[in-house]
Formats: C-alpha cells, structure tokens, sequence
C-alpha cells in the first residue's frame, strides 16, 4: 500500500459533500490536497482549514472544471498532481418529458467532459513522473437508471467508460485508474431529491460520505487495482 506523505491530491466539487469527505481523508492518510470548488467559498477555506490544522498543506482553487480554460488555470496553479479525484458533478431531477437540450448538455458537460478535461489536464505530469492515482465518482445511476434523469445516468456511465480506457492504457506507465459507483449518500444533492428514498436501498439508510471517503483512499494507496468499479451503495447493484 503507498504512502500518501509528500503526494498532491487535487478534488474536484472538494468543499462540500462527498469532495469534502475525500479531501479530509486524503489529508489524514498524508497528502497535501488542493481542493477545488465553483462557489461557496467559504465551504471551500473551512476545509482548507481543517486539512491546515492536520499539519498537511492545502490551497483553495475556484474553477470551473466543464471549462478547458478554468480547467488549465486550475491546474496550473494547483503545480504538479500526483492524485486527481474527479467528484465534481450536478444532479437535476426532472420527469422525461421536461428535459431540455440545454439540461441534457449542461449534466453532460459538468458530470462527464469535465472529467475528461481534468483528466488529461495532469496526466503530462503523472506520466513523466511514472506515477498517478485517478479515482472517479460516478453513480448506481450508470448502472440501474438511478433516480435523477436519463441526462444524469448517461453522464455516469459516460465516466465508467472512460475509467476502463485510461485505466487499460496508462497501466504500464504506474498510473491506476478506478471508479466509485454510490448509491444515495447523504448529501444535499440527494436529500433534496424527493425519488431519492432509503427504501431504494437493501441496508434501509443513506449512506454516509466517510463511506465513500474511505474507498476512496483505498483505491488510492492501492497500487494493484485498476480498471475497477467499486459499489459503495448499500446492496442496491451487487456484483
């Protein structure tokens, strides 16, 4: 298992929910983490606290990760990554019939091209340095509809499919790419969706963001494991 002492973890959607969670946790296994967040800046300098307070370094980058040119500035000001986490994402619930165009474009853009733009964004690095931890959230969605919205579920399944490519490509180059499908954690995004109900789920509650955290930073001191989509969603998908 790695040693996180002297890695840099860049999370994207970093300052609230599941982001927040695995920016607290990377922090305690020995990264420094560079949390990145659209608004709620002050969500964003609490968490850049807390991570201080660990004796770890952290810095707050505002960005827009669906835009390549925020997506560059990010990463240039964020220095070398040595682990990215992919979390940023949106949720609209809506019936079918009231999905736009501009619905469908704006979920595809946050959820799904943004992980493509980070991604190759600091991968150069990763690959000279022969080393990198890619770990995606993606959702129960990608793989049973989920609760959301056909634009939400495609987004989802668009990240596992882009988790298996780099994963089977970069391997050789030390890089280890995985995803993690949840299933209604207990967040703003889904507490405020009213089809998300813990009787969807087999153990009868949400799940807890620690729960995820802790996958997350699995994946990343694991140097073995690639390709793979790990279910943290309470016995809804089993596999």
């Amino acid at each position: 298992m790695d040693d996180l002492t002297g890695r840099v973890a860049l999370v994207t959607g970093g300052n609230r929910g599941i982001g927040r969670a695995v920016a607290l946790a990377l922090a305690e296994a020995g990264a420094d983490v560079v949390v990145n967040y659209l608004a709620r800046s002050r969500e964003a300098q609490e968490v850049e606290s807390l991570i201080a307070r660990m004796g770890k370094r952290c810095v707050a980058i505002q960005a827009d990760v669906s835009l390549s040119a925020d997506v560059d500035r990010l990463v240039a000001a964020a220095g070398p990554i040595d682990i990215l986490v992919n979390n940023a994402g949106i949720a609209r619930p809506q019936p079918i019939e009231e999905i736009t165009e501009r619905d469908w474009d704006d979920l595809i853009d946050v959820n799904l091209k943004s992980v493509f733009l980070v991604t190759q964004a600091v991968l150069p690095g990763m690959r000279a340095r022969q080393w990198g931890r890619i770990v995606n959230l993606s959702s129960v969605a990608a793989q049973v509809g989920g609760v959301v919205g056909p634009h939400y579920a495609a987004s989802k399944a668009g990240i596992l499919g882009l988790t298996r490519y780099y994963a089977r490509h970069l391997a050789k180059e030390g890089i280890r790419v995985n995803a993690i499908a949840p299933a209604l954690i207990e967040t703003e995004m889904v507490t405020s969706n009213p089809n998300a109900q813990p009787s969807h789920i087999p153990v009868g509650r949400f799940g807890h963001v620690d729960e995820v955290a802790q996958v997350a930073v699995m994946l990343v001191r694991n140097g073995y494991m690639t390709g793979q989509t790990i279910n943290v969603n309470g016995g809804w998908v089993m596999s």
